[in-house]
């Protein structure tokens, strides 16, 4: 679907949607607990189903007692599929997904084979192959299919800390089902340290406590423990605000509601980052514990006219569902900014007004929103390719757009 915007300012107030972040994760606690879980305020995005289908093939079981309200019907820690065949996951584009299932699976049923669509299968999986290799567990990818197969045992994990938070969730969800403790060692600086606190919130409401590392050397020591039901509400996800921050930093009068000050998200950090950018002089700002902020905030910045701004620390951008720091780059100078990528960072000089003109979104879901906010401060029209790839977060969006004013046609 493509869809064409006529440049025009957003107004009202609007909720964003809720997080996926931490649905993903309650989700999973929910499905590893042994009982009957409740969670509401929950959205059903693409990677939301990806996830709920691929902890269905682990045993568990789930259905939608109300418009956002789920129940789930967990399987208990331990408990494995009595047949002898790895079970099937199609992870969708969700990466998230796919990294938290590996561990899990071979917990649960001593592997699986997993599938997905997009640049899914391409992002890198090293970190877990690294380990395998220690631990003697066959992995093999091929076609864009990963088997793996094998016993995760007790023990000692090193993980690389700068890669992504996702392979550490992945362990700390999966490490409390084995028969025995177990520490997970980062070899670096850890990198999205907020999404790992989301990980160890969502583990602690299901009565499993993980004790964080202390000091340089430190680690994470996790004990076997039992998951218990839960009854959670997902939060407003700070990350999509981030993109009706940017609307108002382009001269846009949304009312952002709902939204949790006190939330373990790391990218509630898009206050005080808003807040700099609407002042004046240079401003640089680290991204690299919220990556996912650097679509709305390199919007902002390609609009604070006459001022240079630098979004640092961002390399892991090139391995989301497109490389974003090139995908920012190239779609926002299609409508006239003044930005330069770099291997880690972004550097934008920022100027008046965009023009209009033909877009991308490359089927990712925070580009493609990117462009829509700044289709509210072009001279002409924009068009952006691919637009349904909001389905994959915020399935809503276009509907919540046209509330707020914007205005746009489609083309399927």
């Amino acid at each position: 679907m493509d869809i064409t915007i006529t440049p025009k300012k957003l107004s009202g107030p609007i909720t964003p949607p809720p997080s996926k972040s931490q649905a993903h994760r309650l989700i999973i606690t929910a499905c590893l607990g042994a009982g009957v879980s409740r969670i509401s305020n929950l959205k059903f995005s693409q990677d939301i189903r990806a996830t709920l289908f691929c902890m269905e093939q682990l045993g568990a079981r789930w259905e939608q007692t109300g418009g956002d309200t789920i129940q789930i019907a967990g399987i208990g820690a331990g408990k494995s599929k009595s047949d002898s065949r790895l079970p099937r996951f199609d992870c969708g584009e969700s990466g998230s997904t796919l990294r938290f299932l590996i561990p899990i699976a071979l917990a649960v049923a001593g592997g699986g084979v997993f599938t997905g669509r997009g640049r899914l299968m391409e992002r890198p999986q090293q970190p877990y192959f690294d380990l395998f290799d220690e631990k003697g567990i066959f992995y093999e990818q091929r076609d864009g299919v990963l088997t793996v197969r094998g016993e995760l045992t007790p023990g000692d994990y090193a993980l690389p800390g700068n890669v992504s938070s996702q392979f550490f969730t992945g362990l700390l969800c999966a490490l409390p089902l084995l028969d025995g403790p177990s520490r997970i060692y980062p070899t670096t600086a850890l990198e999205s340290w907020d999404y790992i606190a989301m990980t160890m919130d969502a583990l602690m409401g299901a009565g499993v406590v993980v004790t964080e590392p202390h000091g340089e050397s430190g680690c994470f020591h996790v004990s076997p423990q039992a998951y218990s039901p839960i009854d959670r509400a997902v939060e407003a996800d700070w990350s999509q605000a981030g993109f009706y921050y940017a609307a108002n930093g382009l001269g846009n009068s949304v009312k952002i509601l709902g939204m949790n000050a006190g939330s373990v998200q790391g990218d509630k950090i898009i206050c005080p980052y808003y807040a700099r950018l609407c002042g004046g002089g240079p401003v640089e700002l680290d991204v690299s514990q919220c990556p996912d902020l650097v679509p709305p905030l390199a919007l902002h910045a390609a609009l604070r006219a006459g001022e240079s701004t630098r979004l640092v620390g961002a390399a892991r951008l090139r391995i989301k569902e497109s490389d974003r720091l090139a995908t920012v780059t190239s779609e926002l100078r299609r409508l006239g900014a003044d930005i330069e990528e770099g291997p880690d960072f972004l550097s934008i000089r920022g100027i008046a007004a965009l023009t209009g003109g033909d877009t991308d979104s490359h089927n990712d879901h925070r580009i493609a929103m990117m462009l829509a906010m700044a289709a509210t401060r072009t001279s002409g029209s924009v068009t952006i390719r691919d637009a349904g790839a909001v389905a994959k977060s915020y399935p809503d969006f276009w509907s919540d757009y046209a509330r707020l004013g914007g205005v746009f046609t489609r083309t399927e």
